[in-house]
């Protein structure tokens, strides 16, 4: 609650045992020697996480104060060292893939020597199986600022323990504030563990590592930063707004002034101390987000029991998925688990078991340009048998209209350009020429159509009447690929069912007819439909008297798709982003049906005229005459 914030919520230690004078110096990034291991807490399994894969998760660990009360000689390490023990069993999983671990503070109660040696024989568990983890003070462990001088703490969880950590950077001089990187989705995350109270000097310090590693994302770990804007008075808790429901401290505003707001490295923050757990997001000087998040549940059963906090990073889906479970408390059998161990298990309240979205790419792009894929000629991508190549990236300026005195030309050789037809009445730029492009695309550029129904509108273009294209059948198979963009105006009155590519000629007039046959659709088309923006390719082949049809799922609006066709010259599949969908009927199909007429970019025509056109952006498009693989795609 906000007027309990600061030190008021929970003292600080008065212990004269806590004030010690003369730390250690340690250099800037360096560490004495290590503290001894205890080959009798040396667990099974193997710490050995998969450093590479774009799905890793971040094991966090808060506040385990009163499993460890030396002073009063309550010492209680089993659920701690069970988290430990899965921690370690989950590194390299597929669904968890643990890479590290980090404890966000008051480890103990007391602050006291015997508490922290049960703490040092804990940890040991993971010490022992090479785990990368990272620990700092909180103020049950030491009182004051990060010029304290030594303490039990620093003496037992000090920089000297990380000194055979490959994931350790170094510490500050006073051995309070500790560096991190480890390696997860194939590049350096670098973590800072701070101090329940830096110091100026301190700050400096962790600004100074943060601008030598310019490159990296930046977690930042502190004992105290944000707290609830609610209370535990009530199970499960009323946490108001799950999205925004913590805000910064008075000291969280100094970490933030000091360290977070100047630094766009920093986009996730993580901190202990105070309860419920919430969260909030704030923009920092560069107007990226920055998520900071209080985690800790000393309050429940068993001081948490050693709860988890998962953070499942997954930068295929921009997502980090959060969960926190009790690893004590699922060891035991479902049987024989107290009421309190069955509650406490896996939080499932929207303030533990929630979703974070996240662009990595464009989050990072500020410290981490993102690479640039670069355009590639047509005479990479004109494999045998390709009968028509488009690309759009030698024509008018980004934004221009596409006129008539312009065309398209076909980079196969084989004379299939496209030349600019209109509906009446339609504006001037009606198409425009576009410098926006899929990233895999080999074209840096697309056509922007601004068509539709109610009224009909819009500009399309189309082959010429005598083009090889036209007569074409694709008896032996053939490959349709398109690249397309769904713009957010999209409605599906106006722009449903519009087309990407067709060919004249209606169905009945080819002599087609029976099941699902429309005798004024195209003989074939490849488009979008009302229903959700699906792709749909409607073929009529040449050895049956009724269409095939495939389907995918809904396109997202304003993202690039690539879409290909694929035929082996008896079954047509329908690929997006080169995903295999569902709707391929395994209907035998031969070659497309051709009435010797025209194909058209961007137009459908419906009984002999054209009734739609479409709307968005289409960029590179090549036809081939044969099945290809996925290697040979566009894309690749």
């Amino acid at each position: 609650m906000p007027e309990k914030l600061g030190p008021n919520r929970r003292s600080f230690l008065r212990n004269a045992g806590l004030a010690g004078v003369g730390a250690t110096a340690l250099s800037t990034l360096g560490a004495v020697a290590p503290a001894e291991a205890n080959e009798d807490a040396r667990p099974s399994g193997r710490w050995n996480p998969d450093t590479e894969s774009k799905q890793f998760t971040l094991a966090v660990m808060p506040d385990t104060q009163y499993l460890y009360w030396g002073s009063q000689n309550s010492i209680n390490p089993e659920p701690q060292e069970a988290s430990f023990r899965y921690v370690i069993a989950n590194s390299g999983t597929p669904n968890n893939n643990i890479v590290f671990m980090a404890h966000l503070g008051d480890l103990t109660q007391d602050g006291d020597a015997t508490s922290f040696q049960a703490v040092d024989k804990a940890f040991k568990v993971v010490d022992n199986a090479n785990v990368a983890y990272s620990v700092l003070a909180g103020n049950h462990d030491v009182s004051g600022d990060d010029t304290r001088g030594t303490t039990p703490y620093l003496q037992t969880m000090g920089p000297q323990r990380f000194k055979r950590q490959k994931s350790f950077l170094g510490s500050d001089a006073s051995g309070y504030n500790t560096a991190h990187v480890f390696r997860a989705a194939g590049r350096e995350w670098l973590l800072l563990a701070l101090d329940w109270r830096t110091s100026a000097a301190g700050f400096a310090w962790a600004n100074q590592v943060i601008k030598a590693h310019r490159n990296m994302p930046v977690i930042l770990t502190c004992h105290e930063i944000v707290a609830p804007t609610y209370g535990d008075e009530v199970y499960p808790y009323e946490s108001g707004d799950p999205e925004n429901n913590a805000v910064l401290s008075d000291y969280g505003q100094t970490v933030w002034d000091e360290l977070i707001k100047d630094n766009d490295q920093i986009f996730l923050t993580l901190n202990g101390h105070y309860w419920p757990s919430g969260r909030t997001t704030k923009k920092n000087s560069a107007g990226n987000d920055v998520h900071l998040h209080i985690t800790n549940y000393q309050n429940r059963y068993m001081s948490g029991g050693g709860m988890l906090r998962l953070y499942h990073f997954d930068l295929d889906r921009n997502t980090i998925d959060v969960e926190t479970i009790s690893p004590w408390i699922l060891e035991k059998d479902p049987a024989e688990r107290n009421r309190l161990e069955v509650l406490e298990a896996r939080l499932t309240t929207s303030v533990d078991r929630f979703a974070v979205p996240v662009d990595f790419e464009k989050r990072f792009a500020g410290f981490i340009p993102v690479p640039v894929r670069p355009a590639r000629p047509a005479s990479k991508v004109l494999v045998p048998g390709t009968l028509a190549y488009w690309r759009f990236d030698g024509g008018g300026k980004d934004g221009s209209p596409f006129t008539a005195s312009q065309r398209v030309r076909d980079l196969s050789g084989h004379g299939n350009d496209l030349t600019l037809l209109s509906v009446p009445g339609s504006a001037a730029d009606a198409l425009t020429w576009s410098a926006d492009h899929h990233p895999d695309q080999p074209g840096h550029a697309s056509l922007r159509f601004v068509g539709g129904k109610n009224p009909l509108h819009g500009a399309y273009l189309t082959t010429a009447s005598r083009a090889p294209l036209n007569a074409e059948t694709f008896k032996s198979g053939y490959t349709i690929e398109a690249f397309v963009k769904i713009p957010r105006d999209w409605d599906s009155g106006n722009n449903g069912n519009m087309p990407v590519l067709s060919r004249w000629g209606e169905a009945g007039n080819a002599g087609k007819y029976g099941k699902n046959t429309d005798p004024k659709e195209p003989v074939a088309q490849l488009m979008t439909t009302n229903n959700g923006r699906e792709v749909q390719f409607n073929c009529y082949p040449l050895n049956q008297t009724y269409p095939t049809t495939n389907w995918s799922h809904g396109l997202a609006e304003d993202q690039w798709w690539h879409i290909a066709v694929v035929n082996d010259g008896h079954h047509t599949k329908l690929y997006v982003e080169s995903a295999l969908v569902a709707d391929n009927p395994s209907t035998d199909s031969i070659g497309i049906t051709s009435l010797g007429l025209t194909w058209l970019l961007g137009g459908h025509e419906y009984g002999g005229a054209i009734d739609n056109v479409f709307h968005g952006w289409i960029g590179d498009v090549r036809i081939v005459n044969r099945a290809l693989r996925l290697e040979e795609f566009l894309t690749k």
